[in-house]
């Protein structure tokens, strides 16, 4: 069986890459390059993998 991969991306050396929770009615996960304008993700908290999941 074939294993998942994923292509290698190409990252800037400069960026400074941050994560947060915003609270309200729907929680939101959000990861930011904080270098750059426009250059974020959201999503609902409840779908964000956790922790354990990343390593």
């Amino acid at each position: 069986m074939e294993s998942d991969t994923v292509a290698p991306v190409e990252m800037a050396a400069d960026g400074e890459i941050m994560a947060s929770v915003e609270e309200g009615p729907t929680d939101q996960f959000i990861v930011a390059d904080v270098t750059r304008d426009d250059a974020y993700l959201t999503l609902p908290l409840a779908d964000a993998a956790s922790l354990p999941a990343w390593r």
